[in-house]
């Protein structure tokens, strides 16, 4: 069979003409047939920009016009080249037209009878205008006509019709409608014809205003919460929303029907209030709604008065507060001496009246609701001045020279008790500051007999014993001083007091009517 060359051709789809809204997208293809290798070429009539992006396929070529404006009203050429000597065009016409939305109705003032109002009706970028008709109907009956036949517009444009009248009583409810037409006889789109309508109401409300809180007025925390106000009015109101602050204050928070918590707080809980408010009746209405974030305790926290560490016969209160919804319940333990938690109170606050020894230890608040438990410890101290205090005198307070004393004593006190021995002297007191506690009078003279006064103390408070002590007769060479030594022993514990045995331990001297401390400890005469 013969091979059948196909003839150079070329075809514009859409072939001759095209009617193309302005802002919707326009492709022009130019296409062809029996060549190969094609060159193609876009141009406008009059040579004006082409306000398109053109894209050369093998044996095709596209003009894209996104969005299609009112530059694009030109007759359209394309031109194809099969090698050097055969050339073809065709040319395609781009028609405009804007008609895109539906009128828009606005009634000024909303109608109250007997007052003039005044219908605007709006219709969005038109074009071309001069062939739009405008229409204002009441319940099917025209109110008022307008042609914009003269216009003169060469874009794109909004048109406004305005027409007043005097409503009577009648008319409230009726309907009034506004039909735009677009009749452009050569050009085929639709539609031609637009209609809005809206119905002549009265201002009234705001009235019936709820706030609905989604999923409830009561979240956990962390939960999203969404608050809805809702209410009759028209013309619409201005939604307010606030809140009741715990210092009795009033924030602002926004101006929107729909208040959204995405994470809701336990510092979310409170009273909100949805203001509405009609600008034009002058009316406003309230609604509120009160929510309250639940939550386990936390942020338990103790406090003590006067203080954790207090004196004997004082009184404390301990007071427990945890933050929580539903509020948490608050009870009391004490430690044992086992270790066990012992319980002791169901209140927030545990008094303690007449503070004793017994009542030192560890005491723990809990704070529990149906969420969870928080517990929070605190260390009870008593103060105890020294007390019981017994002074043992070795071998007694009547004892030859030469010989050594020995003085220790058993006391209960907390905290443990200092003491110092003070001797009264004719010209001055001599005060001795005890090592280790241990005083012990070393090979005593007649020197060292006289009036001790023995002071105990700690920070509660202190006590004083008296130690009157002798010395008669001499057990060594008269040419001998023997000095005294001061040797103190005192122990003192919380619960158990102790008597210190104290092993002295001689030593002669030769320092004639002076005293020396064990250790070094120097006194002063």
């Amino acid at each position: 069979l013969p091979i059948v060359v196909k003839a150079f051709e070329m075809e514009i789809i859409p072939a001759n003409r095209i009617v193309a809204q302005i802002g919707e997208t326009l492709i022009l293809t130019c296409n062809t047939t029996g060549c190969t290798s094609p060159s193609f070429s876009w141009r406008t009539q009059m040579d004006n920009p082409l306000g398109g992006t053109v894209n050369n396929h093998r044996t095709y070529s596209t003009l894209t016009m996104n969005p299609v404006s009112i530059v694009n009203s030109h007759d359209y050429l394309c031109t194809v080249f099969c090698g050097e000597k055969d050339k073809k065009e065709k040319s395609i016409k781009v028609e405009l037209y804007s008609f895109p939305s539906d009128p828009i109705i606005e009634i000024r003032p909303s109608l109250v009878a007997g007052e003039p109002v005044t219908v605007v009706c709006k219709i969005p970028d038109v074009y071309p205008s001069d062939h739009l008709e405008v229409l204002l109907k009441k319940e099917g009956y025209t109110l008022h006509e307008e042609k914009f036949y003269e216009d003169d517009s060469t874009n794109t444009e909004t048109k406004t019709v305005t027409y007043s009248f005097n409503p009577t009583a009648e008319d409230i409810g009726k309907e009034i409608t506004c039909v735009a037409k677009l009749p452009i006889a050569y050009m085929d789109f639709e539609p031609k014809e637009r209609v809005t309508s809206q119905k002549l109401n009265t201002n009234f409300g705001p009235k019936n205003t709820i706030i609905t809180a989604s999923p409830g007025n009561l979240p956990m925390e962390g939960d999203p919460l969404k608050l809805t106000c809702v209410t009759e009015s028209n013309p619409p109101t201005q939604i307010v929303w606030r809140k009741h602050l715990a210092d009795e204050s009033i924030q602002h928070l926004i101006e929107n029907n729909v208040l959204s918590i995405p994470h809701t707080r336990f510092t979310d809980s409170g009273l909100y209030i949805c203001e509405v408010i009609n600008l034009v009746t002058n009316k406003t209405e309230k609604a509120t709604v009160d929510i309250v974030i639940q939550d386990g305790p936390k942020n338990t926290m103790i406090s003590v008065i006067p203080a954790t560490a207090v004196k004997e016969g004082e009184t404390v209160m301990m007071k427990c507060t945890s933050s929580g919804n539903p509020a948490p319940v608050i009870s009391w333990k004490k430690k044992t001496a086992t270790g066990e938690l012992e319980k002791m109170f169901k209140d927030a606050t545990l008094p303690i009246q007449n503070v004793k020894s017994q009542d030192m230890g560890l005491y723990e608040c809990e704070a529990y609701n149906q969420f969870g438990r928080e517990e929070k410890a605190v260390k009870l101290l008593v103060q105890v001045p020294p007390q019981n205090i017994t002074v043992l005198v070795y071998p007694s307070e009547n004892v030859k020279e030469g010989e050594n004393v020995t003085i220790t004593c058993s006391m209960y006190s907390n905290p443990p008790s200092q003491m110092v021995l003070k001797k009264v002297h004719q010209e001055k007191e001599i005060i001795l500051s005890s090592v280790n506690g241990t005083f012990i009078l070393y090979n005593v003279t007649k020197n060292d007999a006289g009036r001790y006064l023995l002071d105990v103390f700690n920070e509660a408070g202190n006590n004083v014993k008296v130690i009157d002590i002798s010395v008669v007769g001499r057990l060594e060479k008269t040419d001998q001083m023997i000095p005294l030594i001061i040797a103190f022993s005192c122990v003192t514990a919380v619960a158990v007091p102790v008597v210190a045995i104290l092993i002295y331990v001689s030593r002669k001297a030769k320092i004639n009517g002076s005293y020396s401390l064990v250790k070094a400890l120097r006194l002063k005469v």
